[in-house]
């Protein structure tokens, strides 16, 4: 069939509504009508570091949609529901067996290389191969093809503009506070760097019930939002200059000494540093930024505090199961985030990444 994608034809290219021929369903996979897709700073980053030889390529892994087509072998999904689509994984190694489907032995080829497991590719322009499959679903475009550990359905009543996000990004930020936290009463979070990631998080350590919330961004526009989720926001441009304290320690001092967890999204590594000097003694800092290569610990610092740094794949989510529990939880008003959303129509994609890039909107989703 025809359908329309978003694609970028070289490594940092701009994305280019174009038509282009996908493939019909295998008997694994499901066609599905793309209603709404996140645009993810992932989006963004991967198409700068993956090799001129796989593009051109369609980006694109927080989509919702229809159902129109299921392959044979499909079961537990029908033409007509609605999906959120997400992140893949084979459910058959020692990591998915064990629950753990984010870091599955075969991530890398199911999500990451642009084409099949079997290395067949699913769309072409004329003669030429288009890359695609990115997180299995490639959703910056009409239809997108995808497979069952990775559609999730839900409730037709659901506006799917609005559940496009929970696919990466706001399952990646408050998966991080549920399942890697799990914050107890008395327990601190600082989170550095709001986009949103970092807001998803505040906002589910605020319906969690964490009394102390510090939120850190140079934006005073998303440091007043985070301030709507009862954080205190602090400004990180100010700190260490006049009589102003460094960052870090204006963080101890609004955590009481250190908070018992930091969560940062920025990939900065100078950012990361402060984050680990903002914990307190055995403070844990997860760092979930995508970008930079390394990054520098301070060595004395951990061996004396027993702090632990650590990151996690979407928030250690296995999305058939966290998806539909954070939508239960945004239901029930205990994770309010429709509002970080702002959509565009398909064709001002151009749009919608450039108000990404200059920080004037939080989570972008583009709308057919």
């Amino acid at each position: 069939m025809k359908t329309t994608v978003a694609l970028i034809t070289e490594p940092g290219g701009d994305f280019e509504l174009t038509e282009v021929e996908l493939e019909e369903p295998r008997v694994d996979e499901v066609l599905v009508r793309i209603v709404a897709t996140g645009l993810c700073h992932t989006d963004l980053t991967v198409p700068t570091m993956l090799p001129a030889e796989m593009f051109p390529t369609v980006m694109g892994h927080e989509g919702t949609g229809v159902v129109e087509a299921v392959g044979a072998e499909v079961a537990g999904i029908e033409v007509g529901d609605h999906v959120v689509l997400s992140f893949r994984s084979c459910r058959a190694c020692e990591a998915c067996r064990r629950g753990d489907v984010g870091y599955c032995e075969q991530s890398l080829l199911l999500n990451y290389m642009g084409m099949r497991a079997d290395g067949s590719t699913t769309m072409k322009r004329g003669a030429e191969t288009v890359f695609g499959s990115f997180f299995g679903q490639s959703s910056l475009a009409r239809h997108a093809l995808v497979y069952a550990d990775n559609c999730v359905v839900v409730d037709k009543a659901l506006d799917l503009t609005r559940l496009a996000p929970f696919a990466c990004g706001f399952q990646t930020g408050a998966g991080t506070v549920l399942n890697v936290l799990d914050p107890q009463p008395g327990e601190s979070l600082a989170v550095f760097g709001t986009g949103a990631v970092g807001l998803a998080a505040i906002a589910a350590a605020a319906g969690a019930g964490m009394e102390t919330i510090v939120a850190v961004d140079p934006s005073a526009e998303r440091r007043a939002v985070a301030e709507r989720y009862g954080a205190r926001a602090l400004d990180p441009t100010d700190a260490g200059t006049g009589e102003a304290l460094p960052i870090e320690e204006q963080v101890k001092a609004a955590t009481g000494g250190g908070a018992t967890y930091c969560i940062d999204t920025t990939a900065i590594p100078a950012v990361v540093l402060q984050a680990q000097h903002a914990l307190r003694s055995q403070g844990m800092l997860v760092v979930l930024g995508l970008g930079a290569p390394e990054y520098t610990i301070d060595a004395i610092d951990l061996l004396q505090s027993g702090k632990v740094i650590r990151s996690s794949i979407e928030g250690e989510a296995d999305p058939l199961t966290t998806i539909p529990e954070l939508i239960a939880l945004r239901d029930a008003g205990r994770l309010d985030v429709d509002d970080l959303i702002t959509t565009y129509p398909f064709a001002r994609i151009a749009d919608a990444v450039a108000d990404a890039g200059a920080g004037k909107v939080i989570k972008p989703v583009l709308v057919w």
